[in-house]
């Protein structure tokens, strides 16, 4: 602390000191006198004492000199009264003719560029800090309905795909419940109880978007061969376990999803509902477990 408070001494001597030096300048330029040199001072003295030695009027002297110089720049110090004249009549500028100068265009321009650009800046840092609504994926999802949903589900052959949440939406049978509540959380019960499942979209091997095979009734990775039953437990290829899935709800008859909890898939082997491949594999190379 001491050190800081020396050389802030330090800062504000100098300082002062080049304000002084600057305040002389200026006071010497504006009076055109400036330090004359030794000799020349000498001199000046030497001729004064022979002027006053012999009773004559001593010569001027070199700053007497640039006194007198700039005095007569400045215009004298006799002042001389001018002539009287007659009033002239106001005649207000032509607004046209007035216009600005360089230094007002260029502070203008600067200033209403700034302005611009804070206006055009605070709105979008307002609309980055406000508080967004909850919809889309990483939120909480109402689906809709549960038995719309569960017709739709029929409609398109035992899969919904429901792109605002990035899942897909199936039907657990109720003869499989008791097999779930040993294996599933309660966050994912609450779907099953209700007939539905919510399955993530990605396959937990490598991240592909699984698609449905209508034939076999299973969901089939495309990219390795990764095999998932209707309610997404692995049967079979390089997968790790089985899809994952969403926190699931059902308020009423809504059936609400939260995109923003991914619960891991079922370990290997698990198989709650018992369905085996209802047709022709859409993928090859799927090896079961």
């Amino acid at each position: 602390m001491s050190v800081v408070i020396v050389l802030a001494l330090i800062v504000l001597v100098l300082g002062a000191a080049g304000a002084l030096f600057a305040a002389q300048r200026s006071r010497d330029t504006q009076r055109a006198v400036g330090h004359l040199a030794r000799e020349t001072r000498s001199r000046d003295t030497a001729r004064r004492r022979e002027a006053a030695a012999e009773e004559e009027v001593a010569p001027s002297t070199g700053k007497e000199v640039e006194l007198a110089t700039a005095e007569a720049r400045r215009g004298g110090s006799d002042l001389v009264a001018a002539p009287p004249s007659a009033p002239v009549q106001w005649t207000p500028p032509d607004e046209e003719a007035m216009g600005v100068t360089r230094r007002q265009f260029m502070n203008r321009g600067i200033i209403a560029g700034f302005g611009l650009g804070i206006g055009a800046f605070a709105p979008a840092a307002l609309a980055f800090l406000w508080p967004q609504g909850t919809s889309g994926f990483g939120s909480k999802i109402s689906v809709g309905n549960v038995a719309e949903l569960k017709s739709e589900i029929q409609q398109n052959a035992g899969f919904l795909y429901y792109p605002e949440g990035r899942m897909w939406i199936t039907e657990y049978p109720a003869s499989a419940l008791d097999n779930a509540r040993q294996v599933y959380s309660p966050s994912e019960l609450a779907g099953m109880e209700a007939g539905l499942v919510a399955l993530y979209q990605k396959c937990p091997h490598l991240g592909c978007r699984v698609p449905e095979c209508a034939t076999s009734q299973w969901f089939e990775c495309p990219c390795h061969g990764s095999q998932y039953n209707r309610v997404g437990e692995k049967k079979g290829g390089p997968a790790p376990r089985g899809l994952d899935r969403f926190a699931m709800a059902v308020e009423g008859t809504t059936f609400t999803v939260d995109t923003g909890l991914i619960i891991q898939g079922p370990p290997i082997g698990t198989n709650t509902t018992g369905q085996e491949a209802e047709g022709p594999n859409c993928i090859s190379g799927g090896e079961a477990h």
